[in-house]
């Protein structure tokens, strides 16, 4: 019998939660450069990660956009040094 559900192993974004991504992106640009990226009202009139997520959750292209753009993101930040 073989499993029904498909594999992630190859999606960068499995298991990281929408709010996670929303709150990283508002932390690393900020939310006048999240507008400017991604031009959407959610980002730029009284920003806030739950009107930005329950506009994305009902918003496919937008959240493909934010998701690629979270993708962006972690090409570019530096490792995490251990010390």
């Amino acid at each position: 019998m073989t499993n029904a559900t498909p594999t992630q192993h190859n999606n960068p974004l499995h298991g990281i939660k929408l709010e996670q991504i929303v709150t990283d992106l508002a932390n690393y640009y900020g939310w006048d450069g999240l507008a400017q990226r991604i031009p959407v009202n959610c980002f730029s009139n009284d920003p806030s990660v739950q009107s930005s997520l329950k506009f994305l959750r009902r918003t496919p292209w937008a959240r493909d956009k934010v998701e690629a753009l979270y993708l962006t993101m972690l090409s570019k930040k530096p490792p995490i040094k251990s010390t």
